[in-house]
């Protein structure tokens, strides 16, 4: 029996993982709806980034499967977008080629690719930067730069690897609130990677609170709170009894 539901655009179903005499995914599923924010939780080195290496086929599960739209997708690239924690962007290209580089890869002309990403620029606050080299844009841009790049190669699933651990805090802060506002214009499901509990509460739907390896699923969780959230709801007090929760499970 098929059991992918038709608002699930990612299935994620048992998969496990040995590196060596490391067991690092013991048995792991989850799942994402179509245009759901889901976060994954958990401690350093509990096998966050080694889920998304295998879910956008890098690595292949020991066992288990990885369906997209209901097809088996395990073990196959191409099919989904990864923006790692450093921004990646090559600094002898301008941000527009960057940005193009998807693409360029796929078989486009420059032109074209160019003409194609040059659409996005204002959606993703980017106007303006298009003919500036990396070295010129803050961390907060670049990050921006490379969340679109990482849009034009897959426009319906994003993964995520904590793509603002690196940012001071303050820009942290703005780049949280400006993902969830750019992520309504947007036909895309988002995983996200953090060990922050507060930047999972406050960007998320849903969140999977991963457990220490090897790994499995400790717990889903559902985020009651307003869809349109700004920094305030951090004080709520759902927003703090949830954090209190998470705290205890981890």
């Amino acid at each position: 029996m098929n059991t992918f539901l038709n608002n699930e655009k990612l299935k994620v179903e048992n998969i496990k993982k040995n590196f060596g005499d490391t067991e690092v995914l013991e048995n792991v599923s989850l799942s994402v709806k179509e245009k759901e924010f889901v976060s994954i939780l958990g401690p350093s080195g509990s096998g966050k980034s080694t889920i998304f290496n295998i879910v956008s086929g890098l690595l292949k599960p020991d066992c288990g499967t990885i369906n997209i739209d209901g097809k088996d997708f395990t073990g196959k690239t191409g099919r989904v977008s990864y923006m790692y924690q450093r921004d990646l962007l090559l600094p002898w290209k301008k941000i527009i080629d960057n940005v193009a580089m998807p693409l360029v890869l796929k078989g486009e002309k420059k032109k074209k690719a160019r003409e194609e990403v040059n659409k996005y620029f204002h959606i993703f606050g980017l106007e303006g930067f298009e003919h500036k080299y990396p070295f010129q844009l803050s961390g907060g841009m670049k990050q921006r730069a490379a969340l679109l790049r990482t849009y034009m190669f897959s426009q319906d699933i994003m993964l995520l690897d904590e793509p603002f651990g690196a940012l001071d805090a303050i820009t942290r802060s703005k780049m949280q609130l400006w993902l969830l506002d750019i992520i309504n214009d947007l036909n895309a499901s988002v995983v996200f990677i953090t060990h922050d509990i507060e930047e999972a509460i406050f960007l998320s739907d849903r969140i999977y609170i991963l457990s220490d390896k090897p790994a499995v699923i400790k717990e889903e969780i559902i985020v009651e709170l307003p869809k349109k959230r700004n920094k305030d709801i951090i004080t709520d007090k759902k927003f703090n009894e949830l954090k209190k929760y998470i705290l205890e499970i981890l």
